[in-house]
């Protein structure tokens, strides 16, 4: 017994007044298993308690509850059968029967790959168990090797309907989808839907799995093997095992159809055409009777291979012996002591024969692959040798495991093989390098698909701000490294590593245009558009726009674009800009008039003499004066006028007209 179970404070314990908890079977995620003593009915009974933190889960209650009448429903011989349900204080349990033995998965991890006649015996039986299911209208969503038992006296049964739902209640979503995603049938995957047809799945994956001792698919994550349920096709057994009769490959291929549709409707079907392939090979399935319990080591998986059949019509032989016999034995005991002696030395050197094959070319030259993931190239390697292994470096890019150690080893770890035998380590070469092309002007959500199809990581939300480019398309990119360090502008393109983080600048369009608006008007549109207006105001002229109205927005201060939430300051307008008057002092009058008139002003000609004197005339003096600032259209008088030109231009701007 293991310390974990000498320590278990269930061992002992008499639960619900009824059930004596002798020692533990075995633990899963949701219970644990216990061999029981029924004081009632004086028999041994499997005792299965919910885990302690799930006991005020009702979720799981209910789960747990649901498998004991589901079950309970089934009376065939290959379902384990259901005796009681119940609680005691904080403990759920089940009352199952109790069948010494082992389970398939273990025979398989002994075995690697069973014969065809054992591999039909476990279907046969699994498929009647199941047959008697599908016609309770329940399916049992969670068919693995884990749940078929092989008893020691020959019995195999399927056991473990947790996950079972009645047929009209189908649907699996979220964490009700939650049969091992190694034998997920496909609609499971992509539609969270299941029905008996799904059982039938998954049972062509086991026998995949019995007939070539592995999976179909293989993944470092769930969700790669999941991907390949859903898209590839089961391939032929035979491809890994030609001993495979293409009968059983047909089987393979018709119960593993993407398309439920395709596949047969239901484990009666499945079983009418394996016994229709039994009766074609010669082959029935067997099993030996409760005589043979005895004979079988239940520590020793191996042995349970002898309850299953290698050969048909297998016979056993009786020797009857008569007095006679025993008379001519008791009157030649010599003789007999010599044939015994004879027999002896036959034993031993048979055995002695035995032990050489078992540890040269049988099972006992093989050797169990070490667990190395985690360590670094010559710890793995040093610990493979050990083993009396041929360690062989395999580079593989990760961004799971550091650059450096070791990810996993082919074949994995714990898996038997031959002394001598070849042993990949694969380790991580860190996240793999890519070249990441130009994503400027592309849809944000165009890029974000390129971008995470190089294993990357895209923020959330994109980084956004007001360019002339047109509303939702990346004007930028940034890339921070996954180790660290400042970020690098990608917007050109770079090189990057997966697992790097990337961030898009998306354009948000052009800031609205306000020109013309009012102040309040202006101020609401542009915090419509997530801007945040200053208090502070900027004035100009501006010859177009009427004073106290907006003529735009200053500049950024860093001369960049702006970006929602920055505060942004209104630029108003001051009306027309004022124009200097000029001096015309000692101008003629048409001289006057046309330089002001060129400035923009107009010149008042009401009291002026006849334009035909105009040339004769010399200005001395303007109202607005000279240097006087003005608006464009002012108008502008003469105050002083002189007969005749002066010399310097200026006299006479003492004299009045």
């Amino acid at each position: 017994m293991s310390t974990s179970a000498q320590t278990d404070p269930l061992i002992g314990r008499l639960v619900d007044g009824r059930y004596r908890v002798r020692a533990r079977i075995a633990r899963g995620g949701m219970a644990t298993v216990y061999v029981a003593t029924d004081l009632r009915l004086e028999r041994r009974v499997a005792l299965k308690v919910m885990h302690g933190h799930l006991s005020d889960d009702t979720v799981f209650q209910s789960r747990f509850i649901q498998e004991a009448r589901a079950a309970a429903r089934l009376a065939d011989p290959h379902v384990v059968n259901v005796f009681d349900q119940g609680s005691d204080g904080e403990i759920a349990y089940l009352v199952m029967e109790y069948l010494p033995g082992i389970t398939l998965r273990e025979l398989l991890r002994e075995e690697k790959r069973l014969t065809v006649p054992q591999t039909i015996s476990i279907m046969d039986a699994v498929l009647s168990g199941l047959a008697a299911a599908h016609r309770a209208g329940i399916i049992h969503r969670d068919v693995k090797p884990e749940n078929v038992l092989l008893a020691e006296d020959g019995r195999i049964k399927i056991g473990d309907f947790g996950l079972a739902r009645a047929t009209t209640a189908n649907t699996a979503t979220g964490a009700q989808l939650m049969g091992t995603i190694a034998y997920l049938a496909p609609e499971l995957v992509t539609r969270g839907t299941a029905d008996a047809r799904s059982d039938i799945y998954s049972l062509g994956i086991m026998l995949y799995e019995m007939l070539t001792g592995e999976q179909p698919y293989r993944g470092e994550q769930p969700m790669q093997i999941a991907f390949q349920h859903a898209t590839d096709s089961v391939p032929r057994p035979s491809v890994k095992n030609p001993g495979v009769p293409e009968q059983l490959d047909e089987l393979v291929l018709w119960s593993t159809e993407k398309k439920p549709d395709d596949r047969p409707a239901d484990a009666m079907e499945m079983l009418q055409r394996l016994r229709e392939i039994e009766r074609s090979l010669g082959i029935s399935p067997q099993v030996v009777t409760a005589a043979t319990t005895g004979m079988i080591d239940r520590d020793d998986p191996s042995e349970l291979t002898k309850v299953l059949p290698a050969t048909t019509g297998a016979t056993a032989v009786h020797a009857e012996v008569d007095n006679a016999a025993r008379l001519r034995r008791s009157a030649n005991r010599q003789g007999a002591r010599t044939a015994w002696i004879v027999t002896v030395v036959i034993l031993l050197a048979a055995l002695a024969a035995g032990i050489g094959w078992w540890f040269g070319s049988g099972p006992g030259s093989q050797v169990s692959v070490p667990t190395v993931a985690g360590m670094d190239y010559d710890g793995a390697a040093a610990a493979i040798k050990a083993q009396n292994l041929v360690p062989e470096q395999v580079g593989e890019n990760s961004l799971e495991v550091d650059e450096g150690l070791v990810i996993r080893t082919d074949p994995p770890a714990g898996n038997r093989v031959d002394k001598e035998s070849t042993v990949k380590v694969i380790v991580s070469l860190g996240p793999a390098q890519h070249d990441l092309p130009s994503v400027v002007g592309q849809p944000a959500s165009d890029a974000r698909t390129t971008l995470s199809g190089y294993q990357l990581i895209v923020t959330e939300p994109d980084a956004e701000m007001f360019t002339d480019a047109a509303a939702g398309t990346v004007v930028a990119v940034s890339v921070t490294p996954r180790l660290g360090g400042d970020p690098q502008d990608c917007t050109n393109g770079c090189t990057v590593f997966e697992g790097d983080t990337v961030t898009l600048t998306v354009s948000l369009g052009p800031i609205p245009d306000v020109r013309g608006m009012s102040v309040s008007s202006a101020t609401q549109t542009l915090e419509a558009a997530r801007l945040t207006v200053s208090d502070e105001r900027v004035e100009q002229y501006d010859n177009d726009i009427a004073k106290g109205e907006v003529i735009g927005i200053a500049e950024h201060p860093d001369g960049g674009q702006w970006r929602p939430g920055e505060t942004v300051t209104l630029i108003v307008s001051k009306g027309v800009q004022p124009v200097e008057v000029p001096d015309v002092g000692g101008e003629t009058i048409n001289s006057a008039v046309s330089i002001l008139s060129g400035r923009g002003f107009e010149v008042s000609t009401d009291a002026l003499p006849p334009k035909v004197f105009w040339d004769l005339y010399t200005v001395t003096g303007t109202d607005p004066a000279a240097g006087a600032l003005e608006p464009p259209g002012s108008k502008v008088t003469f105050t002083g006028l002189t007969l005749g030109s002066s010399s310097n231009g200026n006299s006479g701007n003492n004299r009045n007209n």
